[in-house]
Formats: C-alpha cells, sequence, structure tokens
C-alpha cells in the first residue's frame, strides 16, 4: 500500500471514528437497547462505492477497535464486529448488483444484517433464545436507519471530489 491510499485511508477512519464519537453524545432514539442511527456507516458505504471491500474492511475495522478502546467496553467490541463485519458482507455485493447506485437500498440492507449480526451474536453469547424476541423492533429500525445512512452517502459522495485512493 502507498503512502498516499495509507493516508487517505486514515482520515477516512479518522472521519468514521469522529462521527461515531459524536452520535454516541447524542440521546438514544428510542427506548430500544443497541438502537441508534449507525451514521458511521455513511463512511463505510462512501468506500464501498470510491474504494475496495478491502479498503471499507480495514476503515471498519480500525474504527471498532479505535472506538471500542475509546468509548466501549470489551463485550461491545464482540457486538461491533459482529455487526460490522456481516453489514459490510451484505452491503458489498448489494451495492455491485445495483451497479453502486440506489445506496439507500443497500445501506437498508446493510443497517438489517447488522442488527441480525448483533442479535446473534447476543444468542451466542448469552445462550439465550429470548433475546430474538428483540428482531421485530430491531429489524425496521435497522432497515429504517439504513435507509437514512445509505441516502446520506449517496448525498455525501456527490460532493466529495473524485480522486483515487
Amino acid at each position: 500500500m502507498n503512502t498516499k491510499k495509507l493516508t487517505t485511508l486514515a482520515l477516512y477512519a479518522t472521519l468514521s471514528l469522529a462521527v461515531y464519537a459524536a452520535e454516541s453524545a447524542l440521546p438514544p432514539l428510542a427506548p430500544i437497547p443497541g438502537l441508534k442511527l449507525g451514521l458511521a456507516n455513511i463512511v463505510t458505504q462512501i468506500l464501498l462505492r470510491r474504494g475496495s471491500p478491502k479498503d471499507a474492511s480495514l476503515v471498519l475495522a480500525v474504527r471498532i477497535l479505535l472506538s471500542a478502546l475509546l468509548f466501549g467496553q470489551a463485550m461491545s467490541l464482540l457486538y461491533s464486529l459482529a455487526g460490522g463485519f456481516l453489514s459490510l458482507l451484505v452491503m458489498w455485493p448489494v451495492n455491485r448488483l445495483l451497479s453502486g447506485k440506489y445506496a439507500p437500498l443497500t445501506g437498508a440492507m446493510g443497517g438489517l444484517a447488522h442488527n441480525v449480526g448483533q442479535l446473534a451474536t447476543a444468542l451466542i453469547v448469552t445462550a439465550t433464545p429470548g433475546v430474538l424476541s428483540y428482531l421485530p423492533f430491531l429489524a425496521p429500525a435497522g432497515i429504517l436507519t439504513g435507509l437514512f445512512t445509505g441516502l446520506c452517502a449517496q448525498l455525501a459522495d456527490r460532493y466529495l471530489p473524485r480522486r483515487p485512493l
């Protein structure tokens, strides 16, 4: 990896972490544990549109590790990794299938996958099937927040300068 690409990805990781920190300071959207907009996902979606899945994975991993270190607990790291990477694994083929268009749809699928990944992790960690009772609440919330972050990514991508990574 050349220095320019490394610097660019570091800037994306910094932006993602700053957005995550700002969102962490906001009050919860609803009284459902774990429900938030996921604004840092905007950066992941922009990288999927402009870079490669490898670039997006690297920035996502850095953001998750640093956010857990700076703002979270050890357990939040596990949930964030599961949700974040399942989301990325779903958004990547959806983004390719849609030729980079319809970012809100890509975001919606990613938001849903994120919640499924976190619930699957909770099921494995707690061995309590009752955690799946959150799915009817988290699934529509993940879709709606994903639509929003996808729209934000599409609009932001329109105004960012076109430079290769």
